[in-house]
């Protein structure tokens, strides 16, 4: 068990909240977020998935009930609890299981491969892996992993898995008795690192109800309660965790657990469940909107979908007005928020002219978001600059917010990323005259494919694990529907650029440790890669010479 003591804190390479505010509206942690739908409409139905429903009275026992089977295995306070396993009510319950012991939760994605999961299952050095069965065969049920002391197959299918078993042995469990700190380490989402590495970033519970909370307090209770929200995305990943199964729990209204991310099968769940409010990739609502084999009708029941995760295409607002009415609500977000700091405003004039490429609008109401130059001042509009944010200073929301809590056992990393008062998103960008934040370049190199963050430094890596790869480089080409795709330039050491097994052994190593969305679809093999007086590779002569190639380099 961690006692969160100023020591422990700096153990771990973070920082504490300084004056926490408690949220004034309901629960004011994650522990507590379905008490007053509990107490209200217990026989309610409040979590579905493919397989299970669950009614609110239901869906506290359940978690009880993991609750006890997870403090049987010795899990206590600030122990870290990693999950792998599908969009299903099982992972749900889990996580909140997790908050109710005071636990530290950890999401990894299925898709990632198999050693970057060993990766963040090492560095967050978690006690026990739920996972489904797919999962801990990848990981060869976890022997080398000696550091966990249990791994749980969390299997949706049928009662047989070992945690249906040691839920059924536990039921009728009390509420665990302990002590919930909101603003204690809660949770670990980690996000791909620009040195190569992914980092951790530790957010408590109290930052994980905020956003839910403020938009409760912007909107008609009885409204919000009657929403059936739906998640696709994995619910590994934090922000889904929070703008799903949290914003709901908290609303008094449903979640359903979408076990499909393709465009035709997250359609036929919002038919099938008639979900009202979702948020999807670009490329996923747009392929919603135009692919013929898709019902419209499944749409009908729609009141919000965001967009969020990518460049929207040009031609996507009309479309969307031209279905729903209004203009898609797209935010800009990031992991060490978590979820969304500025968002666009869906009752906006739709025949206005169009948006320029990378304008969002307004920063949320619990933050103020500011562009700073490289010493720290804050920018005029229209200059460019590091997107930066804090705690609004004023009015109802003042000091609400709280930033991450830094990242895990990265003390330097840590101190970066809160300097100043601020959080430093590292994304460039500039705020207009009406005060709309335009996003510039994410992260600097980052790659958007479909939705999902990539980073070249974590792919450039793996290719360097080939000796015969003398260095790299790794960029973005546009694509028309995934918004970008990888692609790799490769500087082989002498005598090895006609070497034909250097291709293929490349993909093979991205086969082993990266995630198949991450593997470059094109690779370019020069004699010499562009570079500055100071050595360092030039990225801009690299992507003048791709689109000068037509995309043959």
């Amino acid at each position: 068990m961690i006692e969160w003591t100023a020591e422990a804190y700096r153990e771990y390479g973070l920082q504490p909240s300084i004056d926490p505010i408690s949220v004034p509206w309901g629960a004011r942690d994650v522990a507590s977020a379905l008490d007053h739908a509990i107490a209200a409409q217990p026989d309610k139905e409040a979590l579905v998935g493919r397989y299970a429903r669950y009614s609110f009275r239901q869906y506290d026992d359940a978690i009880n009930a993991a609750a006890a089977f997870m403090a049987s295995l010795g899990v206590a306070k600030g122990d870290r609890i990693a999950a792998s396993a599908p969009n299903h009510p099982e992972i749900v319950i889990a996580f909140f299981a997790a908050m109710r012991l005071g636990a530290i939760w950890v999401g990894i994605n299925r898709k990632l491969a198999r050693a970057e999961k060993r990766f963040l299952l090492a560095n967050s050095e978690a006690k026990i892996l739920l996972a489904d069965n797919e999962v801990l065969a990848e990981l060869d049920n976890c022997a080398e992993l000696l550091a966990l002391d249990a791994v749980v197959s969390i299997e949706a299918v049928g009662q047989d898995s070992v945690w249906h078993q040691m839920l059924a042995r536990h039921a009728g469990a009390p509420r665990p008795t302990v002590g919930i700190d909101p603003w204690a380490p809660a949770s670990i989402a980690y996000t791909s690192g620009t040195t190569g590495f992914p980092k951790g970033v530790v957010h408590s519970q109290h930052n994980m109800v905020v956003v839910p909370a403020v938009a409760q307090s912007m909107a008609d209770a009885r409204e919000l309660a009657a929403h059936r929200y739906g998640t696709s995305t994995p619910l590994t990943i934090l922000n889904l965790m929070i703008l799903g199964p949290v914003a709901a729990a908290r609303a008094g209204a449903t979640h359903v657990c979408m076990d499909r991310v393709d465009p035709v099968g997250v359609a036929e769940w919002i038919g099938m469940e008639q979900i009202t409010v979702t948020s999807c990739a670009p490329t996923t609502v747009y392929d919603m909107l135009t692919r013929p084999e898709i019902r419209q009708d499944d749409l009908r029941s729609l009141v919000r979908l965001a967009v969020g995760g990518a460049t929207v295409p040009e031609q996507l607002p009309a479309l969307y007005y031209q279905r729903f009415g209004c203009l898609p609500r797209v935010a800009y977000g990031l992991t060490e928020a978590p979820t969304g700091v500025a968002a666009s405003d869906e009752n906006a004039d739709p025949l206005a002219p169009p948006r320029p490429q990378g304008e969002i609008g307004p920063a949320n109401p619990q933050l103020e978001l500011e562009i700073l130059d490289e010493v720290g001042r804050i920018l005029g509009p229209d200059i460019s600059g590091e997107i930066c944010f804090r705690a609004i200073r004023a009015g109802p929301l003042a000091g609400l917010y709280r930033p991450a809590l830094g990242y895990w056992r990265n003390a330097e990393a840590t101190a970066k990323l809160l300097r100043g008062g601020w959080v430093h998103t590292g994304d460039i960008g500039f705020k207009d005259r009406s005060g709309n934040l335009h996003v510039q370049d994410r992260r600097t190199d980052v790659i958007q494919r479909g939705g999902a963050n990539i980073y070249p430094a974590e792919v450039e890596r793996v290719l360097r694990l080939d000796r015969r790869v003398a260095d790299c480089a790794v960029l973005g080409k546009p694509d028309a529907r995934l918004g970008q795709v990888v692609v790799a330039f490769i500087q082989p050491i002498a005598g090895a650029r006609e070497d034909a097994t250097l291709k293929p052994a490349l993909e093979e190593i991205c086969e082993e440790n990266l995630a198949r969305y991450k593997h470059p679809v094109e690779w370019h093999v020069l004699e010499d890669l562009p570079r500055n007086p100071a050595g360092k590779i030039v990225k801009p002569r690299l992507s003048d010479l791709l689109a000068a190639s037509g995309g043959n380099a």
